[in-house]
């Protein structure tokens, strides 16, 4: 398409997509942003306009696509209401103590129950637990890689168990 043929079939549609745009926005300044966005869009992409189809049809579908693009855009990014320095001394406040009691208790309350599962489980899970691999732990205990398999296994399986039968 040419330049020519195409200003003369964006200036019989241009009021038709400005309505269309306002329909979207509901905001006149949005809606001609928009109806400019897509006559540039157009304008680059007037290359993939087929002769003998609807024109219009093409414009609306590139406008429809441009707001619903910018609608995700927005929905994603984060607006923030808060002034600047409620923000700034939130991120600089270097006099905030960090509290990891209730971290501390929760790890002390797992390692309990932990003990309780018996040595002979607890400490190929730990082992797992600290990194090593499983012929590491084999190797280690003098044991099969399917039997410290088999190990970890249960100690998860009961970790859970008591896990949640504390929740309650």
């Amino acid at each position: 398409m040419t330049v020519a043929n195409f200003q003369s079939n964006y200036d019989q549609v241009k009021d038709v997509l400005f309505g269309f745009a306002l329909k979207l926005t509901h905001n006149q300044e949005d809606a001609k942003d928009l109806v400019q966005e897509t006559a540039v869009r157009a304008y680059v992409n007037r290359d993939k306009f087929r002769v003998g189809t609807n024109f219009k049809g093409w414009a609306t579908t590139i406008m429809r696509n441009l707001f619903i693009n910018q609608y995700r855009k927005k929905k994603k990014r984060k607006h923030v209401n808060e002034s600047l320095d409620n923000m700034l001394f939130a991120i600089e406040n270097k006099n905030a103590v960090s509290n990891t009691g209730e971290t501390n208790m929760a790890v002390e309350n797992i390692l309990g129950m932990l003990d309780e599962v018996g040595e002979k489980y607890s400490i190929p899970f730990l082992m797992f637990f600290n990194g090593y691999e499983y012929q590491e732990i084999a190797e280690q205990l003098d044991i099969p890689m399917g039997t410290v398999k088999s190990r970890l296994f249960f100690v998860r399986k009961k970790m859970k168990q008591k896990i949640n039968a504390n929740k309650i």
